[in-house]
């Protein structure tokens, strides 16, 4: 028996060729920009499961709409703020001729999302036109030189968030790819804000930690030496005293058996990331595709798709072979898991939280 799948030669999402990804970020401010560039087009949809999206451009992906060729996806903080970064990629592609061709004009069309991270940082200080076009100028097409963790869009990115930050951990941004033997692959690129815990193998490793739980703690604890790739009981073997989660998904059932009132973090939590295939698509196929993305992060992140997150998958598809659409799907989501734990074990601790790496610090 053969196996069905491995990941690709870099296990990013440029291992899709003719793409390019970079990042620009004000690490003071703990914010910034991540851009995924296709400079021949690519064909695209989205699926939005969040409550809470932040948006633009996001009606070009829908089925229904003329246009089937996007040039670029931005991902960013900065929250409604930050969707000024798409106008500097499009100024950015527009002087490189790159764009849907008006007889005038070559019209870089640029689909975003955004997400909430003016909590951590400078919030005064938002992406913007220069720190878009800084992220295209930046762009790399080698996954060995994609940054992740701390670095673009993830700069501020945040986990287990449902008492209003208190216990929250840092995450980033991470990406991934699955590749089949015939030469079939699909990438996944993603930033983890969630107001959910993260999971790996079925055990938590980022999210809300219990009260008395801090990044001193955290340090101190990964100071004593665990060897394990973060699961709880891995890190106990190895004489370190493993993080204590309150386990969201748990506190979230029991505030509403106490009838609970409030509205934790309501606006503050998305998770936002591309899927990027070589296969040939439609637009309606990729939405399919960004559909079936979804279930790696229902997988990887729980609770989430809540009314409080802004949850959004793109999926675009560069057309240099035939496919499946379903195996595209099921690659996606395996994708998408994967891109959110290496989100997680990617990102320093920054901002005062924790991050999987102040328990972990041997492990990377």
């Amino acid at each position: 028996m053969i196996n069905a799948y491995v990941t690709g030669k870099t296990d990013t999402i440029l291992d899709i060729k003719g793409l390019q990804a970079g990042h620009a970020h004000n690490m003071d401010a703990l914010t910034g920009v991540t851009v995924l560039i296709a400079p021949a087009g690519a064909t695209a949809g989205a699926e939005i499961r969040g409550g809470g999206c932040g948006t633009r451009e996001i009606n070009l992906l829908y089925p229904d709409t003329t246009t089937d060729q996007i040039h670029a996806v931005v991902l960013s903080g900065g929250s409604a703020f930050g969707l000024d970064a798409a106008g500097g990629v499009m100024a950015w592609l527009e002087e490189r001729g790159i764009g849907f061709d008006t007889g005038i004009t070559r019209i870089p069309l640029v689909p975003q999302a955004i997400l909430y991270d003016l909590a951590l940082g400078d919030s005064r200080i938002r992406p913007d036109q220069a720190m878009g076009r800084e992220a295209c100028e930046n762009a790399v097409t080698d996954g060995n030189l994609l940054a992740q963790g701390n670095c673009g869009a993830g700069c501020g990115a945040t986990v287990g968030k449902l008492r209003n930050g208190l216990g929250s951990m840092k995450s980033g941004i991470g990406s991934a790819s699955v590749m089949l033997e015939n030469g079939f692959t699909v990438g996944a690129m993603v930033v983890v804000n969630a107001m959910g815990d993260v999971y790996e193998d079925g055990r938590i490793i980022a999210g809300m930690l219990e009260p008395g739980e801090s990044a001193g703690a955290a340090g101190a604890a990964g100071a004593a030496g665990a060897e394990a790739a973060g699961a709880a009981g891995e890190a106990e073997a190895a004489g370190a005293a493993a993080p204590v989660f309150a386990d969201s998904a748990r506190c979230l059932l029991d505030m509403g058996a106490l009838s609970f009132a409030g509205a934790p973090g309501a606006g503050v939590n998305t998770t936002i990331g591309v899927i990027a295939t070589n296969g040939i698509f439609t637009k309606i196929q990729c939405n399919k595709i960004a559909s079936m993305g979804h279930n790696g992060m229902a997988r990887a992140i729980r609770p989430v798709h809540t009314t409080i997150d802004g949850d959004l998958l793109f999926a675009v598809s560069t057309g240099e072979m035939e496919a499946f659409v379903d195996v595209a799907g099921e690659m996606a989501s395996i994708a998408v898991e994967r891109a959110i734990i290496k989100a997680v074990k990617a990102a320093a601790p920054s901002g005062g939280l924790p991050s999987w790496q102040s328990f972990f610090p041997t492990t990377q």
